[in-house]
C-alpha cells in the first residue's frame, strides 16, 4: 500500500510542477445539440484535428478541451447518423473559447430522423459504444421504452452477451456472457449497490423500475479507475438529470396488464418532471408505482422417490422514486445530489403437496406458505467536478442501503400416512396416481406450524476522489488519471424462527379446507384456506407447543454479520497516437473482512438421554490484497472500422452466505441392533474462502456502416481461479466422524472462452433489425469426495441470443423480440447433476402515436407460454417445471 500511495503522490507532484509553465494556454468548450437546440447530443466524438486530442460529448451535450497552445485549430465532430462537421476555432491570450455546435442528419433535425420513432436513443447508445475506450454495451432511456420490460434486469437482456435469471417468470439477476450474476459489479450513479437478499452479492435489478432510468451501461472490460470486483463485468445504472433535457420536461405513463394464467388485471403508473432554472440549477424527479397480480404452477422432484406439486398466487408491488439536483454556477464547476429509492414487495401464498413413494409406507404432506417480504434499496450520492486550470478534479460521497424484511411468514404442514400413491417419475411433468382417500383432508393430521421473522440488511458507505490532467508528449496527447476510493460494508442476516409441533389433537384439517386450486399440471387436490389458517394461528398461538431445540437451531444457524472494508488506489494513463488509443493502468485493492456467527449443534443422544443445543460464538477476521493491471486498446482503421483488445485482471469476492461464520450440526445417537450408533452431519460456511481471480482477454472488431447501425464480432477468454462450489468435505481431517458436511470450497481452476456477434441496423424504409449471439464454453476442475471432478462452470450458459425485428413509421412502432439462453449447470446435488434447461421467450410491443407527445401501446409478454425447467442428469428426469402464462399490457404515454 505504501508503494501505491508514494506513486500517486509523485505523479501528482510531477503534474503540478508543470502547471505554471502551461498556465498561459487556453481552451475551448461548448454544447452539442440538434439544429433547434432542443435536444442534447451525447456520445459524439469531438477532436482537435491538428493535435490529435479527442473527447466525447457528455449527457448534457457538453465538451471541453483544456491546455491548448495559442493557434488556429479545427474541431471535427463525428456522430453516426449525421454528417461530419468541422468548426474552426482560434485560441489566444489563454482564454476559454465557447463553441456551441448543432448537428444535422440528412438535412433533418437529429431528433426527427423518424418523426415519432425512437431511433435517436438507439443512435446515442451506438455512438457511445463506438467512442468508448473499453468494451461496452449501452441501453438508453428511449431504448428501454421500445420493449415491454418491467425493470432494469429485463431491459439489459436485450444487449449482446447478457441474459437474466428469472423468478416467477420475471427477470431478476443479470448475467454477462453467461457468467454467474454474483460475479458482476452493479452501481447506481457511481455508488455500489448492496443486495437486499441475505446471502448473495448479486443485485436483483427487478427492484429498480425502468421508468427511473436514464441509461444502462455494461462494461465487459474494465479500466483501472473502476472497481475490480467484476469478473463478469460492471453494470452502471444512471438515473435522470435535469441537464439531460432542455428547459422543462414532463412525462406520464398509465398502464393496465392482465396475466392469463391467473386471469388478474393489474395497474401501473409513472411520471417524471425536470426543470432547469436560469441555466444554473436543475431539478429532476420521477415516481413509479406498479402492482401486479399473477402466479405460477410448479412441479418438482428429487429425481428418486419424491415429487412436489406447487401452486403460487402472487402480488408484487413496486414503488420507485428519484429526486436529483444539479448546480452548475459556471462551466468549470458542477455539483450534484442523486437519490434513488425503490421498494419491492412480494406477497406470496403457496400451496404444496409433497409425495414420498415408499410402497405401503408412502405418505403425503399438504402444506402452505403465507408470507410477504419487502425489499428496499436507497442510494444517495453527492459530489462535484471542477476544472482547475489543466486539472479535472472529481469527488463523490455515497451511501446506499438495501434490506429484505419478512416479518410474519406462516407455514402449515399436514401429513397423511400409508397413502396409496405411485409415479413413474418420468418426463417434464411426472404423473402421480392417487386414490380418493389421498384427496380427502380428513385423512390427514396437522404435523407442524412454523412462524418466521427474517431480516437482512446490507449497507455501504463510500468516498472517492479522481484527478485527471491532459499533457502533450512528443506532439501527442497523454491523459494522466489517478485516484482513490474507500468502501465500508456491513451485511447482516437475522432469523427468528419458531416451530410448533404439538397440541394439534383437537384440530380437524377439514376446518381449513378450501376450493381446489386451478392448477394446470394435473390433479392438485383440496386447497387450504389462507385466512382461516392465519386467524387460527393468531388466536391460538399461545397454547401451541414450541419445539424449542429445533427453533433455536434454525434461528441461530441462519444469523450472521459480515463486514468488509475495501481501500483502493489506482494510476492510469490514456495515450492517443494517430489511430490508436491506449488506456493502461494498475489498481490496488486491500480488503479487510470479518464475520461473526454461531456454531450451533443439536445433540440427541438416546444412550445418555440428552437433548440439547450447544451454541458457540464464532468470529473470524482476515485480510487480503490484490494488485491488478488493465490494458485497453482501441484502433480506428477508418471511420467505419474499429478494433479493440483488452487484458484485465479482476476479482469477485465470495457470496456472503458462503463466507459467513455459521455451522449447523446435527448429532444423533440411536440404538441399532444392540449397539449405539452416532450419525453426524453438518452444513457450514467457510470464512477462509479466497476470492475468485480472473485473467481476462478480449478482442473485438466493430463495423459502423455510417448510418444508425453496427456489426461487431468479438472473442473473449477468462482464466478463473478459486471459483466456489458446494461440496461434501466430510473426508477432511477436521470433520472426522461426520457422515456428511456440506461446505462451500474453492475449486482449482476454470476457463471460459467464447465469441460474441452482434448486428443492429435501422433501414430508411422503417425496418429495424437487431440480432446478437454469444457462444461460449467453460471447463471447471475441483475436488469432490477426494476425487478430481471436471464439469462446466456453475451457472454458465454456452449460448445466449437475442433477435428483434421491428418497423417504424410516422405513426406506428412495432417490435417482435426473442431471447434465448441455453442450458447450464446449476448445482451438484449429491450424486446428481442439476441442470437448468434452455429458455426461449418471445415478446411483442406496438405503439401508435397520436401526435409527437402522446401514444398508446400494447405489449404481449411470453407469447409462446414458455415455462421454466430444471432436470437431473437427463432431460427426462424432472427437478423443477414451472409455467407462468402470457401477460398482456395496454397503456398510454404522454411527454412534454
Amino acid at each position: 500500500m505504501k508503494m501505491i500511495k508514494t506513486t500517486l503522490a509523485l505523479a501528482c507532484l510531477a503534474a503540478l510542477s508543470s502547471q505554471s509553465a502551461l498556465a498561459e494556454n487556453g481552451g475551448v468548450q461548448g454544447l452539442l445539440t440538434d439544429k433547434n437546440q432542443s435536444n442534447y447530443i451525447q456520445g459524439a466524438e469531438i477532436s482537435v484535428k491538428e493535435l490529435g486530442q479527442s473527447t466525447v460529448s457528455r449527457r448534457d451535450g457538453s465538451f471541453r478541451f483544456a491546455n491548448l497552445p495559442e493557434g488556429e485549430y479545427t474541431l471535427v465532430v463525428k456522430y453516426l447518423g449525421a454528417p461530419t462537421v468541422e468548426v474552426p476555432v482560434i485560441i489566444s491570450g489563454g482564454k476559454i473559447v465557447q463553441k456551441d455546435i448543432a448537428l444535422l442528419a440528412a438535412g433533418k433535425n437529429i431528433e426527427n430522423v423518424t418523426v415519432y420513432g425512437q431511433r435517436t436513443g438507439q443512435a446515442n447508445a451506438i455512438n457511445l459504444q463506438r467512442v468508448a475506450d473499453s468494451i461496452k454495451s449501452i441501453v438508453s432511456a428511449d431504448a428501454i421504452g421500445q420493449f415491454p420490460d418491467q425493470n432494469a434486469a429485463e431491459a439489459l437482456q436485450r444487449l449482446p452477451g447478457l441474459s437474466i435469471e428469472r423468478d416467477q417468470g420475471e427477470g431478476r439477476f443479470v448475467g454477462i456472457r453467461g457468467i454467474d450474476p454474483n460475479l458482476n459489479n452493479v452501481t447506481i450513479n457511481g455508488v455500489n449497490v448492496p443486495s437486499p437478499e441475505s446471502g448473495v452479492r448479486s443485485v436483483a435489478l427487478d427492484v429498480i423500475p425502468s421508468e427511473l432510468i436514464q441509461g444502462l451501461e455494461v462494461s465487459k472490460s474494465v479500466t483501472s479507475d473502476m472497481d475490480a470486483d467484476a469478473i463478469g463485468g460492471s453494470i452502471e445504472v444512471k438515473s435522470l438529470s435535469a441537464f439531460d433535457r432542455q428547459g422543462t420536461s414532463a412525462s406520464v405513463n398509465v398502464q393496465a396488464s392482465q396475466n392469463q394464467l391467473r386471469d388478474e388485471t393489474s395497474p401501473k403508473i409513472s411520471g417524471s418532471v425536470t426543470n432547469v432554472f436560469d441555466d444554473v440549477f436543475g431539478v429532476a424527479a420521477a415516481l413509479s408505482y406498479a402492482s401486479r397480480d399473477f402466479g405460477s404452477d410448479n412441479i418438482e422432484s428429487n429425481g428418486d422417490d419424491e415429487i412436489e406439486q406447487r401452486y403460487y398466487s402472487i402480488t408484487r408491488e413496486r414503488i420507485g422514486a428519484a429526486v436529483n439536483l444539479d448546480f452548475r454556477p459556471d462551466f468549470n464547476n458542477q455539483y450534484y445530489l442523486r437519490t434513488l429509492y425503490s421498494s419491492f414487495s412480494d406477497e406470496e401464498y403457496r400451496l404444496a403437496n409433497t409425495f414420498t413413494f415408499d410402497g405401503e409406507d408412502s405418505e403425503i404432506e399438504r402444506g402452505s406458505k403465507d408470507r410477504e417480504e419487502t425489499q428496499t434499496i436507497l442510494s444517495i450520492t453527492a459530489g462535484g467536478e471542477h476544472q482547475v486550470d489543466e486539472w479535472v478534479i472529481e469527488y463523490q460521497l455515497g451511501y446506499s442501503k438495501a434490506d429484505e424484511d419478512e416479518p410474519e411468514a406462516l407455514y402449515y404442514t399436514f401429513v397423511g400416512e400409508e397413502m396409496a400413491i405411485d409415479s413413474d417419475m418420468q418426463g417434464q411433468i411426472p404423473t402421480i396416481n392417487q386414490d380418493a382417500a389421498a384427496m380427502d383432508l380428513s385423512n390427514y393430521e396437522l404435523d407442524e406450524v412454523s412462524f418466521e421473522k427474517n431480516l437482512a440488511k446490507d449497507t455501504e458507505t463510500m468516498a472517492k476522489a479522481d484527478f485527471t490532467r491532459m499533457f502533450d508528449w512528443q506532439d501527442k496527447s497523454f491523459e494522466l488519471k489517478f485516484g482513490t476510493k474507500y468502501r465500508t460494508r456491513e451485511k447482516t442476516a437475522t432469523a427468528d424462527i419458531l416451530i410448533y409441533d404439538g397440541d394439534f389433537d383437537d384440530i380437524d384439517p377439514t376446518m381449513f379446507a378450501a376450493e381446489q386450486p386451478d392448477w394446470g399440471l394435473g390433479n392438485f387436490g383440496p386447497g387450504l384456506d389462507r385466512s382461516g389458517m392465519r386467524s387460527y394461528f393468531n388466536q391460538n398461538r399461545a397454547s401451541l407447543e414450541v419445539a424449542e431445540l429445533d427453533s433455536e437451531v434454525e434461528s441461530n444457524g441462519a444469523s450472521f454479520v459480515n463486514n468488509e472494508d475495501i481501500f483502493a488506489a489506482y494510476l492510469m494513463g490514456r495515450f492517443e497516437w494517430e489511430k490508436l488509443t491506449l488506456v493502461a493502468g494498475i489498481r490496488f485493492e486491500d480488503t479487510d473482512f470479518s464475520t461473526s456467527g454461531m456454531r450451533v449443534e443439536l445433540i440427541e443422544n438416546e444412550q445418555t438421554d440428552v437433548e440439547e443445543v450447544v451454541n458457540t460464538p464464532w468470529n473470524i477476521e482476515r485480510s487480503y490484497d490484490h494488485l491488478l493491471p488493465s490494458l485497453n486498446l482501441r484502433y480506428e482503421f477508418n471511420d467505419k472500422l474499429i478494433g479493440r483488445a483488452a487484458f484485465t485482471q479482476t476479482i469477485s469476492r465470495p457470496k456472503f452466505e458462503d463466507s459467513a461464520a455459521f455451522q449447523i450440526i446435527e448429532s444423533k445417537t440411536e440404538e441399532d441392533e444392540g449397539e449405539f450408533v452416532t450419525e453426524r452431519q453438518a452444513e457450514v460456511g467457510n470464512p477462509a474462502l479466497n476470492p475468485f481471480e480472473s485473467d481476462n482477454f478480449d478482442l473485438t472488431l466493430e463495423y459502423y456502416p455510417g448510418d444508425i447501425g453496427v456489426l461487431s464480432a468479438g472473442y473473449f477468454h477468462k482464466n478463473i481461479d478459486n471459483f466456489v462450489i458446494i461440496a461434501d468435505v466430510s473426508d477432511l481431517p477436521e470433520w472426522t466422524g461426520f457422515d456428511e458436511v456440506m461446505q462451500p470450497i474453492n475449486g482449482e481452476s476454470a476457463k471460459v472462452s467464447g465469441i460474441e456477434l452482434s448486428w443492429v441496423k435501422a433501414f430508411d424504409n422503417g425496418l429495424l433489425l437487431s440480432a446478437n449471439g454469444t457462444f461460449s464454453s467453460s471447463d471447471a476442475v475441483t475436488m469432490l469426495d477426494g476425487e478430481r471432478y471436471e464439469t462446466s462452470l456453475p451457472n454458465q450458459s454456452d449460448k445466449i441470443g437475442n433477435f428483434t425485428v421491428g418497423y417504424e413509421s410516422n405513426k406506428l412502432s412495432l417490435r417482435l423480440t426473442m431471447t434465448y439462453k441455453s442450458e447450464n449447470l446449476e448445482e451438484i446435488d449429491g450424486d446428481l447433476i442439476r441442470m437448468e434447461d434452455s429458455h426461449q421467450q418471445m415478446d411483442f410491443t406496438s405503439k401508435y402515436f397520436i401526435d409527437q407527445n402522446m401514444y398508446v401501446y400494447f405489449n404481449a409478454i411470453n407469447l409462446t407460454d414458455e415455462g421454466f425447467y430444471n432436470y437431473f442428469d437427463e432431460p427426462s428426469v424432472n427437478a423443477q417445471y414451472e409455467e407462468y402464462g402470457r401477460t398482456f399490457e395496454l397503456g398510454f404515454s404522454w411527454t412534454l
